[in-house]
């Protein structure tokens, strides 16, 4: 498989006054295309600021980050923003979904974004929302739908861009152990077709869905656990 990111000794120092926080101490790692990795570990282990560095929604202290052949590290912050439109998808707990647009417009906002005009984006988004099971709900808005319903439409929004990596962050924290569950299904099925996900969590059972955990303890890698097929069947 190709490698698709590569963290080299990075580090993300906040700063509090004159007091320096390190909520990443020297990370490194590699995932490859079409890996489902897990990142887990207790409060305030780094999982957030991992995700938001891999999300190039922050930028690193010290060290380098690989995204494909970019070392996005590097970029400025104009780069970086269509680093994020391109190439990534984000799929957040709380769904973030605009209230006031249809399903069908709530997909397309990356595609807007991009300046992909409507006759090419609309098609496109209407097959998104059949993916993920929403055809026959695409015109009403987020108010008309379940919370299961609402994350399936954020899925569908992280795929618009057809992004390298699918970033996921405790994608089913508000949802019930029923709606949980299909949700996951849909994340097992999207990885199926060679989906590359980054999924934080702090639930087992979610991580049990994945090839692979790393759990992050004092903002290092406390370890880095590859899964069997036969462990998460």
């Amino acid at each position: 498989m190709t490698e698709l990111v590569r963290l080299d000794n990075l580090w993300k120092v906040y700063y509090v006054g004159t007091t320096s926080v390190p909520a990443l101490r020297g990370v490194s790692l590699t995932i490859r295309e079409g890996e489902y990795v897990a990142v887990m570990g207790p409060s305030g282990s780094g999982k957030s600021t991992l995700l938001n560095v891999l999300g190039c929604l922050d930028r690193p202290t010290g060290g380098h980050y690989w995204l494909g052949d970019r070392d996005v590290s590097l970029l400025s912050d104009n780069q970086l923003s269509d680093v994020r439109n391109e190439r990534i998808g984000f799929v957040f707990q709380s769904f973030n979904l605009i209230q006031q647009l249809t399903i069908l417009q709530n997909i397309e906002v990356p595609l807007f974004y991009q300046g992909l005009p409507r006759r090419e984006r609309h098609p496109w988004s209407r097959r998104l929302a059949e993916m993920v099971g929403l055809g026959d709900r695409m015109h009403h808005r987020p108010r008309e739908l379940s919370g299961g319903q609402q994350q399936r439409v954020a899925i569908a929004r992280a795929l618009a861009n057809d992004p390298l990596i699918l970033l996921a962050d405790e994608p089913t924290g508000n949802l019930d152990t029923a709606t949980s569950t299909e949700i996951l299904a849909l994340f097992d099925e999207l990885h199926s077709r060679g989906r590359t996900i980054i999924m934080v969590t702090h639930e087992e059972h979610v991580a049990a869905h994945t090839q692979r955990t790393i759990r992050l303890r004092d903002g290092g890698i406390e370890s880095d656990v590859h899964k069997g097929a036969e462990a998460r069947a």
